[in-house]
């Protein structure tokens, strides 16, 4: 059994693993991921630089000298931290907050009195802009760099503000002078500093050299043994960068800005370079060579993203001449750090806010990295505040399990934690809308010709059809259609399919690509000279491609992956709440289990939590117990972006356009009247049902919702139709008293007083020289039972975002019952081209993060199988759904 155990074991840390893009799973020293507060606390983190970890304790050095803000001039200690950041697969402690990986609670601080002390001192306790940090467990070192020295402390500081017992590069705790030339004793600007192995290792920047001192200094101003990067002690190199002419070599630096070891080689951040160099050895003569270089080509090239000898061609410009990448996977821009445990190596890439992971030290020069943290890909700077996102990472420190990365422009310090890659970076989706593909047409029309030409051009390449003697419409429209789909060696059009619409005598094209990708293919319709058929592209591109994977708060989401459960299980649908455990399965986001729906192997279904409007980006993972008792499977973080509102449309199974799920609005004829405008004292507005009249006059007090509800309560009481005010603007519904057909065909009308300002608008059904009411119908929307124009109609969707005001009954993971919310943000919609008015955007009763949109769709819309429709609110648009309108 032991030997199994320790199999199982050996296992599950097989299938731990970085990849590209993941999350960090927790966050040090803000209240959430995005939060990105300024100032100084126990639990607030400036703007950091150096870290260190040692005995379960973090070191976070709480300063930069990058320009980033804050400067807090001092040192925070985390004692325990694994009691505060707990491993993945272990509940994080105080659920139902926020964001319970969030945060962390330093135990005492180096350099200040306190903890929200930040001012700057040359004293044995204090420190001004220390940037980097380091320890072996017992012995601190800290490089306090604006003082030009290293403060050593001989034991861990217990209590805030302790006094250190060594200074190095100083002859005394109170001197900060640097040394023209400089000597074995004097350090100028250090901004790296390692402890390995009863060796002290100095980044001594700005006289462009690291300083190793075979002993850790027991008395003030201590020479150091050996230099790497300058012939000898007192070589004087130019500090500032813009007169520095030392080109790159296998034995020179130039601003190093970090040194570390795993014990058997050495690795140095040699920041004006661009390149981290590594020792295979540990070196023990002055200016020995560096064996490999990374970053570069070789020991001699030093350009910021060296491209052209490092990256491979994108293509070539009109000249003939090859173009490249801003950036790749091997490049290195302004490096920060390099950090190794002797088998995998991290180097901060603080020009390109990245950090690079090799699964192994490289032994050649130019190695390309396995991994890349803080970026999806190795040609894309990814700089933000996302989950996924770094703004010039600026140190390391590994725990064997965790890599912490100071995010020093983001004021906070990530974990990130590897495990099992189950979810794919976008694989956490709108429910409804999963993806969202641009669409366009092209629509014919004139009259049928033989041999005129039609001709759709879909990203440059043209598809044909000629047109026969007795072709119709429909033989046109299909044939377009086949020569788009079977063309490419039967694989069709590269960038779009196509489907035929033949009620709308029209060629429906949908990008092959999801999201914003399909809006840029291009397309064009033509016909050939006189030709009498006619044919109209609805634009120069597709359009209405988005991204399904930004999420609002409340939204069902969709997680796609693998082994993400042993079994499948659905939620009951029996309880207040849905359940955040289904078949032994959790999702946790922020930290927190989050309400399912549904588990599966390969798909769970669950709920976005309420948060507020000022989270930008969340870290999910999911957990997986085993009935067999082996260890949980804990996936990779993987980032969601969170956006006020990103409706998608519910709808049916099949290829997008995808037919939605839609129902007739009511059992009862309903007709609109808007009310729009402005207030003006003394209008008089007036509806007219079947002849009899309900007048309203303005008052300066009035708004149009308060007119809009005085009209509704007068028209209320006419013998044949009721009226209240819509769910959404200000509208009055008008529905027939008596159910199904014998409501039908009610005349109304709305008018204004002469030179009013207010505005009234009856819509409706249009019979004859009228306006009526219409359209009493209920169940879905069907070919055999289709919608018709000036219906009302309901379609349902997620990602509304949250409500206007306070509902007590919409909230993370409860079954809605409260009064009738509203979202945020006002939702319009287009269907078959036209403007449908939005009547009611609310909460489903009994339901979950799924909202209700009645529409009432224009009633000048045409017969057309295929009708497609959208929601939209402010920048975010649905999927399209299609549903059957046949006019009457």
């Amino acid at each position: 059994m032991r030997l199994l155990c320790v199999f199982l074991v050996c296992v599950a840390a097989c299938m731990a693993q970085f990849t590209h893009g993941q999350a960090a799973r927790a966050v040090i020293g803000q209240q959430w991921f995005t939060a990105a507060v300024d100032g100084a606390s126990q639990t607030l983190i400036g703007a950091p630089s150096g870290l260190a970890y040692a005995n379960n304790t973090l070191f976070v050095a709480d300063s930069n000298r990058v320009s980033a803000a804050p400067i807090n001039n001092r040192v925070l200690v985390y004692r325990n931290i694994t009691s505060q950041f707990p491993e993945q697969s272990a509940t994080p402690p105080n659920q139902g907050a926020r964001c319970p990986v969030c945060g962390g609670l330093a135990s005492t601080v180096v350099g200040q009195p306190n903890f929200t002390a930040t001012d700057p001192a040359a004293t044995q306790a204090g420190l001004s802009l220390p940037t980097a940090v380091a320890t072996d467990g017992t012995i601190l070192a800290v490089a306090d760099t604006n003082n030009n020295r290293v403060l050593i402390w001989n034991s861990i500081p217990t209590s805030n503000g302790a006094p250190a017992n060594v200074v190095v590069g100083q002859p005394d705790f109170t001197s900060t002078a640097t040394s023209v030339p400089p000597t074995a004793k004097s350090l100028r600007g250090p901004q790296g500093v390692w402890i390995q192995d009863g060796k002290l290792y100095v980044a001594d920047t700005q006289d462009h050299r690291v300083m190793i001192y075979n002993h850790i200094p027991a008395s003030n101003g201590a020479a150091a043994d050996v230099v790497l990067g300058q012939p000898n002690f007192t070589t004087y190199v130019e500090p500032d960068l813009t007169q520095q002419k030392s080109d790159a070599t296998a034995n020179n630096l130039l601003n190093p800005v970090s040194v570390t070891s795993d014990g058997v080689r050495v690795y140095v951040t040699d920041l004006g370079h661009n390149r981290v160099l590594i020792w295979n050895g540990l070196p023990t003569q002055n200016q020995q060579s560096a064996d490999v270089v990374i970053g570069q080509p070789d020991m001699t090239s030093s350009l910021p993203n060296n491209t052209p000898a490092m990256c491979a061609s994108t293509g070539k410009d009109s000249s003939g001449n090859p173009l490249y990448p801003a950036l790749c996977d091997p490049t290195l821009s302004f490096p920060r750090y390099a950090l190794s445990d002797g088998t995998v190596l991290f180097i901060a890439d603080g020009g390109n806010d990245r950090v690079t992971v090799y699964k192994e030290v490289p032994t050649k020069n130019g190695a390309v990295p396995d991994v890349i943290l803080g970026a999806p890909d190795g040609v894309t700077e990814h700089t933000g505040t996302g989950t996924d996102q770094l703004a010039t990472p600026m140190s390391l420190a590994w725990d064997g399990g965790n890599l912490y990365v100071s995010d020093t422009f983001n004021r906070r310090v990530l974990i990130y934690s590897p495990a099992a890659i189950l979810i794919p970076l976008t694989g956490v989706r709108n429910a409804a809308s999963l993806e969202i593909f641009a669409v366009g047409s092209v629509t014919l029309g004139g009259t049928i010709n033989a041999t005129d030409v039609v001709t759709i051009t879909i990203g440059g390449t043209d598809y044909t059809y000629t047109v026969a003697k007795n072709d119709t419409f429909d033989n046109v429209v299909n044939g377009l259609v086949k020569a788009i789909n079977s063309s490419n060696s039967g694989k069709g059009d590269p960038n779009a399919t196509a489907e035929p619409d033949t009620a709308a005598e029209a060629v429906v094209l949908t990008a092959k690509k999801s999201g914003s990708d399909g809006n840029n293919v291009t397309l064009a319709a033509s016909v050939s000279a006189n030709a009498k058929i006619t044919a109209t592209a609805s634009d120069a591109n597709l359009s209405g491609g988005q991204d399904a994977a930004q999420v609002s708060p409340g939204t069902l989401i969709t997680i796609y992956g693998k082994d993400l459960s042993d079994t499948t299980a659905s939620d009951p649908g029996t309880g207040t709440h849905l359940p955040t455990e289904l078949a032994n399965t959790q999702v946790f986001i922020d930290g927190n289990p989050v309400p399912l729906l549904f588990v599966s192997p390969t798909q769970i279904n669950a709920q976005m939590p309420l948060f507020g409007a000022d989270t930008g980006s969340v870290s999910l993972y999911v957990r997986a117990q085993h009935s067999d008792g082996s260890p949980a499977t804990v996936s990779t973080a993987v980032p969601v972006t969170i956006v006020p509102e990103n409706p998608g449309i519910f709808a049916q199974g099949g290829s997008d356009p995808r037919p939605g799920v839609v129902t007739h609005g009511s059992p009862v004829a309903n007709g609109v009247v808007s009310v729009d405008g402005s207030i003006n004292t003394g209008d008089v507005g007036t509806v007219k049902v079947n002849g009899r009249s309900y007048s309203y006059t303005v008052t300066a007090s009035d708004t149009l919702t308060t007119v809009t509800t005085a009209l509704a309560n007068a028209i209320d009481k006419d013998p044949q139709v009721t009226a209240h005010p819509a769910g959404v603007f200000t509208r009055i519904i008008l529905q027939a008293r008596q159910p199904g057909a014998a409501g039908e065909g009610i005349p109304f009308s709305a008018s204004v007083s002469s030179g009013a300002q207010l505005l009234l608008t009856a819509i409706g059904l249009t019979s004859g020289s009228n306006t009526v009411l219409c359209c009493a119908n209920t169940g879905l929307v069907t070919s055999k039972n289709p919608a018709v124009p000036g219906e009302t109609i309901t379609v349902y969707a997620t990602g509304l975002g949250l409500p206007s005001a306070a509902d007590p009954g919409y909230k993370t993971g409860r079954r809605y019952d409260g009064p009738g919310a509203q979202p945020t943000s006002s939702v319009s919609s287009l269907a078959g081209g036209k403007t449908a008015n939005v009547l009611l955007a609310s909460p489903l009763p009994g339901s979950v993060g799924i909202w209700q949109v009645q529409l009432q769709l224009n009633s000048s819309l045409t017969t057309d199988s295929l009708t497609q429709l959208t929601i939209a609110q402010d920048l975010y648009v649905s999927n399209i759904v299609a549903f059957p309108v046949k006019a009457p």
